[in-house]
């Protein structure tokens, strides 16, 4: 790869068509759980035979171990296998990772001997594998399974033994309006049937103990923490301030579900910088995470607005279109007489419902009731023609609002991510797209939402359902900045992160990754529109020559600028092949799994007989050396930079502050489909409610 030359000022602009960041994806959440959830739930993190065995392999003992510090998780799993089988067998262990998460290492345990990792070019790896395997010597070997998942080869499972595997990933983390968030993803999405009928029979139960431990360092005072669905398994400890361990442990547990882990700061903190860096203090550049936290009064909303629903009624949506009818009948009921809407409903192909704009007064509320009433789920999926028919015949006078619910993959008609990116950059709207599940096509929802200036969410059924609301309806509520521009000067910055949102809403975080030679004092400016008028803010601080408390943070970095490459590719910005290239030496350096590179686990003999050199070795030690002398320190680390001369003026918008425990005023229509919901949902995740699922 080559990188971006060094200049001395980095300036991020962010106009309409900007890219949203992760914090946004949590926005609205509870409307794609509520019109996409599924009935039945896929395992993932099963180790499956290749070829159908008498018995299936079991799952001993799975632990879970995440440590959230300062602005990124690391998470260890840690599963133990057993064969009853009489003979050897190949298997294939399959995990969904977080969007954004960097997996960094993983590990075969037998007996008293360890195995590890080293990533090289897929085809490689492959071959080597293979040839390993055809020798009969112990060998590991995972790959990225597209956008959905990682695929973990395993050879061999000894017969009537077990095989132990450990895998660790690095994963950002952000604040939103005072509430952090990490999922665990088990939780499979459903939507490639052939591949689960193909690697059937998966045993997905633990045999003995499911185990969680969790421990949270906050520079930050945190108010409370959260492990909905676990409640009666959880143990937590506050250390200190700032400081827990959650314990969560369960006997005879599935691996069907999502864990969700929630942490709620103190109100009234201050808008801030934050600034993680990292630099060994040779030779090489430096890198950063830059975290701005707004201090800014953003004012409440009023008047009406364009809703177009787009809604997904594929075959796939069998047994979950009634609930989103319902859902949409409660919306339009809750709409104000200013706010007009359209429904368009798509499948094989797309249908304007509603035949043109409505009014939301009582006689066009009360004939579009009868309408989605009799939707029927059949066909195909064809977004592309869903979102071209929702973007005719707008009104440049209004503001438009998409929004987008689907539960699976485009699969019929136009499917090039370019092709979605022209047609969404020609109009004038704003997209909001909602994905339910770890399967979910989120690089093309991405690239969709980016191009409007609007945001998608991704959903997992084991959210938190009211708090995900609450936390909706303050943003919805609110204006918010507009034109957003970070710039940098003084220190050489590059390589940053290349898009930020055009909007940045009440409560959201700006996250910035990047590289800088040499050390000094920076200068920071934020520049946006806010009521009308251009604001800008400014604070100095330092970028360290050496600091080594934080080596996963070059991990983070190499995976932010892989995601940019990508979105350039789905955009038509860069070429397919070129794109590849860099992402392929990006994934060889830092030792990365990626859609170009594999990660090989064998023995010492075997990486020195092909000539493999063991960078992730050297690079997981540093890891571990740092990590270790983290755990030790009393308190954690704070690194705000900005104290001195604070960048934004006010406090950082909270949950509280927001109106999250209550509050009087008109919702949107988005949040009115939440709240209707809510009293459904709750029957629905107790088993009230069966959903069948059929994808076409």
């Amino acid at each position: 790869m080559k990188p971006h030359p060094p200049t001395q000022t980095t300036t991020v602009h962010s106009k309409r068509e900007a890219a949203p960041t992760r914090s946004l994806r949590r926005l609205f959440i509870m409307l794609g759980l509520t019109f996409g959830l599924a009935g039945s739930a896929d395992a993932a993190g099963t180790l499956t035979p290749k070829r159908s065995p008498d018995q299936p392999v079991q799952i001993r003992d799975h632990h879970l171990e995440v440590t959230l510090n300062n602005g990124f998780a690391r998470a260890e799993v840690t599963q133990t296998f057993y064969n009853p089988n009489d003979k050897d067998l190949e298997a294939v262990y399959r995990f969904p990772l977080p969007e954004s998460a960097s997996l960094s290492e993983v590990t075969m345990m037998l007996g008293e001997r360890e195995i590890h990792g080293e990533v090289v070019e897929k085809g490689k790896a492959q071959t080597i594998y293979e040839t390993e395997k055809q020798a009969g010597s112990e060998a590991g070997l995972t790959t990225k399974n597209g956008y959905q998942s990682f695929d973990f080869r395993v050879h061999p499972v000894r017969a009537k033994g077990e095989t132990r595997l450990r895998m660790v990933y690095y994963q950002p983390l952000e604040v939103d309006a005072g509430v952090g968030r990490f999922v665990y993803p088990l939780e499979e999405g459903g939507t490639d049937e052939v591949a689960a009928s193909f690697w059937n029979p998966v045993h997905d139960k633990v045999e003995g103990l499911f185990s969680a431990a969790i421990e949270l360092k906050s520079a930050w005072p945190v108010a409370d923490v959260r492990v909905p669905g676990f409640e009666k398994e959880t143990v937590t400890d506050k250390v200190a301030e700032g400081h827990y361990k959650v314990r969560v442990e369960k006997k005879d547990h599935a691996l069907n579900g999502d864990l969700v882990f929630y942490y709620r700061l103190a109100d009234d903190l201050p808008g801030r910088v934050e600034l993680i860096p990292f630099r060994n203090g040779g030779t090489g550049p430096g890198t950063f995470m830059l975290v701005v936290t707004p201090g800014l009064d953003l004012k409440p909303l009023t008047g009406g607005a364009d809703y177009v629903f787009v809604l997904d009624t594929s075959g796939s949506m069998a047994g979950k279109l009634r609930v989103l009818t319902d859902g949409v009948s409660q919306v339009l009921g809750k709409m104000s007489p200013q706010d007009r809407y359209r429904i368009v409903t798509f499948s094989t192909s797309a249908q304007d419902l509603t035949q043109g704009w409505k009014q939301a007064d009582e006689a066009n509320l009360r004939g579009t009731l009868q309408q989605i009433a009799g939707l029927q789920p059949n066909g195909s999926t064809n977004l592309y023609d869903g979102l071209s028919l929702a973007m005719k015949d707008l009104d440049a006078d209004r503001a438009t609002n998409v929004v987008l619910v689907t539960d699976g993959v485009t699969n019929t008609g136009i499917v090039d991510p370019v092709a979605f990116h022209t047609l969404t950059k020609s109009h004038d709207i704003r997209i909001f797209g909602f994905l339910l599940g770890n399967s979910a096509n989120w690089p093309l929802m991405r690239t969709v939402c980016d191009a409007s200036g609007g945001f998608y969410a991704g959903v997992s059924n084991a959210d938190d359902i009211l708090g995900q609301i609450l936390q909706a309806k303050s943003k919805v509520r609110h204006e918010c900045l507009h034109d957003v521009e970070l710039s940098i000067t003084g220190v050489k910055t590059f390589n940053t992160t290349g898009l930020l949102p055009g909007k940045v809403y009440r409560g959201q975080q700006l996250v910035m990754f990047g590289q800088y030679e040499g050390s000094g004092t920076a200068e920071l400016v934020l520049k946006a529109r806010m009521t009308g008028e251009d604001k800008t803010y400014r604070t100095q601080f330092n970028f360290p020559e050496k600091e080594v408390a934080n080596p996963e943070l070059e991990r983070l970095w190499a995976m932010d600028q892989i995601e940019q490459f990508e979105r350039r590719a789905n955009t038509g910005l860069l070429p397919a092949g070129e794109s590849d290239s860099a992402i392929g030496d990006l994934g060889v350096k830092y030792q990365l799994v990626t859609d170009q590179t594999s990660m090989l686990v064998l023995g010492d003999d075997a990486f020195a007989r092909h000539g493999i050199e063991r960078h992730n070795q050297q690079r997981v030690a540093e890891e571990h050396s740092a990590q270790s002398v983290r755990t030790a320190a009393p308190q954690p680390v704070s690194y705000r930079v900005d104290a001195a001369q604070p960048l934004t003026p006010s406090r950082a918008p909270s949950y509280r502050s927001s109106g999250g425990s209550g509050g009087a005023g008109a919702l949107s229509p988005v949040t009115a489909v939440a709240m209707a919901l809510f009293s459904w949902l709750a029957l629905r995740l107790t088993g009230h409610s069966h959903n069948s699922r059929k994808d076409v």
